[in-house]
Order: C-alpha cells, then structure tokens, then sequence
C-alpha cells in the first residue's frame, strides 16, 4: 500500500462516522478488515479486498487489521510488517504512521486486541479465518451477517443507517469511480473496431481501468449473450448482427465503486429490431432517473419500469392486454427480470452482505412475486443515497421455453411475433444516481445512452 495522498478530508470525514456512530449506540463494536485468501499455495494470494464497514470508518484498506469504536474514539490494532517482508513487499509505513493518518486515537498490536473483546458488538466478516478470530476475540458464536442478533443487530441497524447517505469524502471517491468508469466504456466502445472476441473488448476496459490505479469493482460482464446476466465467459466471436452488453465498474483503491451498463451493436449499427428494443429500455431508464428525488418509494420506480417496458412491448406487438394488468400478472418480468437497481457504495451493491436489512425498510420483506422478487432496493429515497437504475430486456430460453410459462402466458405473449426480434438477446443500459436535496444528480450522464451517440463512439467494424 502506497500512501501518498492528502488525508485532511479523509480524516474529517472519519473522525464525523465515528461521532455519528457513538450517538446511535452505548455499546464498543470491534470490526476487522479481514485476511488474505490462498489461491493454490500460501505464497500465492487472492487480490485482498478490505471489509467495507471495516473501511467506512478506517479508511485504509489494511490487511489483518481491526479497530475499536468506542464513545466516538478509535482504537487501531495492528501489526508492523516483519522486516523480513521488506525484500519482497519493500518498506511498508508502521503502525503509529498509520494511526495518525486515519485519526486513531490510539494504536496497539494485534495482540492486544484479546483483552478488548468482551462486551463489544461485530459484523461477522466474509472470510472464515477472520470470523474464527472474532468468535475467539468476543468469546461467544457470531450469526452471519444477513442475520444477526442481540447487540450485533444493533450495530448493524446503526451502521445501515449511516452508510445508506454518502458524506463529501465518500463523494470524492464515488465521482471519481464514475468518472474512470466512463473511460473505460467509451474505450470498450472503440475496441470494438478490431476486436474477433469478447476478451479483446474486456481487456481494452479493464485496462482504462487499471492505468488510473484502480481495480474492477466486480467481475466484468462482457458479452453477446446478454440473455445470461452475470456471464463471465468471454472467449465467444464478434460476428456483425450482434449486441455486446458491457457491466463494468471501477473501484477506487479506498474501495469506493461504481456500476455502467451500456449495450451496443458490433457493427456500430443497431438494426430496426433491436433500436426498437433498446428505444423501449431507454425509455423506462429515463423516467425511472426522472421520478427520483427524495421522499420517492424505490419501489414505485420499479413499478414504473415495469410499466414502460409493458407498454413497449405492447406497441411492439410483443405483448397484447391493458398494461396494468399485464404487470399485475408479471408478464413484463418474463423479459425484465431483475429489479430496477440497487444501493452503491463501498459494495457495488451496498451492504448486501447484511441481505435485506440494508436494501429493505424495516419491517418490509421480499415479495413472493415474480415480478419483484428479485428486487434488492425497497426504501424510501433520501438524500445522499446513491442508486442504479437499470432496466433491460432479456430472452431467456429456460424462461421463454418452459411449458409452464407458455401456457400461463398464452393469451399474454405473441410468441410468433416476438420470433422476429431473434437478434435481440440482452439490453441493458445502467446508471448511478445520486439522491440530492433538489432531486437527483447521474454521476455517469457523460456516457451517452442514445443509439446515434452509441453508434458514433463504436463506428463502423470492419
């Protein structure tokens, strides 16, 4: 870890979470940044990525680390490297270094945190090693983080309630996240060019990215095979017809993160069927950024999207009924079948490893619908919560194929006319939305999202 920047606001910042914090609980909470992982062998590590409640209140991603909060001071347990790490890692900053950057108001070795542990709240962390140690540190079992209890549960709500705002330094991060983010896309863009397969295009992406020292916030998602939502494959050849849709995000090395979706036509030109596609996804990407602003129920934008998108593939001659209607039996979701977006933050989607008790209103659960069930957002919006929206259009075929859905959307789907839309296998076309006092703010506006300034920055492949 190289330390290089001016920490004025970083600390600030830090010293402002850890007041709020001790005004939201009577209680220590300790909270670990976790270990590395082995890949195949000890010396051989996974990329190490800090605990994101770990970070939110000490700022560097250090490694085998872990802090006290307490009345609104912070205590740092940490260990100097060994000296004999210095020939492979060279010289690293010591520990009291450390300390005076993020503000600790104390610091001690590891050691020293067996003696810190009674009494004290956690969030279990995802790595077993580290939850061992919390287990063995706190003296009693720990509960996974999407359901804990007693004091843990506490802190939890208290930490919730502070990360779903973002503060001026977290801003800083996150703007600078979209702001690579945007680079990136527009290079994956003009790649495109003269890239035969998927990789050529990941790779010129991931590369904008890692010139400005930064990582992926997530594994990208770069591919023809839009249908399939999360596909990590990326040895599949361009051919002219084709759409390739692009989910990748920076991260900053303080574990800020960003998510952009765009879809675009290998040949640099859409075809009829699939502008008329991706005119109807733009359309409910629009009025969803539109209606957000603070006091908003999340779900209700979603419902809007679902709207739309109905209503397009209506016009479209896709689907036949009233709307709303449509909706109410989910056939809108047989082709947008994810939620309209989710928290971003320190995570790509924020705090999900505590499941819904970040995404969800107290007291709401997940709906048993198909239509909403895979919803990760049900709040209501407020200031400073930054958010994605996300509509797509996906074919399926484990959805569109099965028998079930055939016969219970029989008279919903014109399945001969949605034949003539073949080359459309997956669109999606995402942005990250900061809720302001006044409205709303698109931190990644400077991406186009219409198909004339798309077919512009890919050209013509030839």
């Amino acid at each position: 870890m190289k330390i290089t920047k001016d920490y004025d606001l970083l600390r600030n910042a830090l010293h402002q979470r850890r007041q709020k914090l001790a005004s939201l609980i009577d209680f220590p909470a300790i909270l670990w940044s976790g270990s590395s992982i082995a890949r195949n062998y000890p010396a051989l590590k996974l990329p190490f990525r800090a605990s994101s409640h770990f970070l939110y209140f000490a700022g560097l991603p250090l490694e085998n680390a872990a802090i006290r909060l307490e009345s609104g001071k912070l205590e740092l347990f940490l260990d100097d490297a060994p000296s004999s790490s210095t020939l492979w890692h060279g010289e690293m900053p010591k520990r009291a270094e450390i300390a005076e950057l993020i503000g600790a108001d104390a610091v001690f070795p590891m050691a020293e945190l067996k003696s810190r542990g009674m009494g004290a709240a956690t969030i279990a962390i995802q790595d077993n090693l580290t939850a061992v140690q919390q287990s063995q540190i706190l003296v009693r079992p720990l509960a996974p983080s999407k359901s804990p209890t007693g004091i843990d549960l506490e802190l939890t709500h208290a930490v919730v309630s502070l990360r779903l705002s973002h503060d001026a330094a977290s801003l800083v991060e996150l703007r600078q996240a979209a702001a690579v983010t945007i680079a990136a896309h527009k290079a994956g863009m003009a790649a495109t060019r003269k890239a035969q397969i998927e990789a050529g295009i990941r790779a010129a992406m991931e590369s904008a990215i890692i010139s400005e020292n930064m990582t992926c916030a997530y594994p990208s998602i770069v591919t023809v095979h839009g249908e399939v939502l999360h596909s990590e494959h990326y040895y599949h050849s361009l051919q002219r017809g084709d759409l390739l849709l692009a989910d990748v995000g920076a991260e900053t090395s303080m574990g800020w993160a960003a998510d952009v979706t765009r879809t675009w036509p290998v040949s640099g030109k859409f075809s009829l069927t699939q502008k008329a596609i991706y005119d109807v996804v733009l359309a409910a990407h629009d009025a969803c950024i539109d209606k957000i602003s603070p006091g908003v129920e999340y779900q209700n934008i979603h419902l809007l999207a679902a709207r739309i998108m109905a209503s397009g593939l209506v016009d479209l001659g896709i689907l036949r009924g009233n709307v709303e209607d449509l909706v109410a039996m989910d056939a809108h979701a047989l082709f947008f079948v994810h939620g309209i977006g989710h928290l971003i933050g320190l995570d790509v989607h924020d705090m999900e490893d505590l499941g819904d008790l970040a995404g969800y209103e107290a007291g709401r659960v997940r709906s048993s619908r198909f239509g909403l069930g895979f919803l990760r957002l049900n709040r209501v919006l407020r200031s400073g919560m930054l958010v994605s929206i996300e509509p797509g259009f996906y074919q399926v075929p484990a959805i569109l194929n099965n028998p079930e859905t055939r016969a219970k959307y029989k008279d919903s789907v014109k399945w001969d006319e949605l034949e003539k839309f073949a080359d459309v296998r997956g669109i999606r076309i995402e942005d990250d939305i900061l809720v302001t006092e006044g409205g709303r703010e698109v931190l990644t506006e400077k991406l186009p999202t219409k198909t004339p300034e798309i077919e512009e920055l890919v050209g013509v492949n030839t």
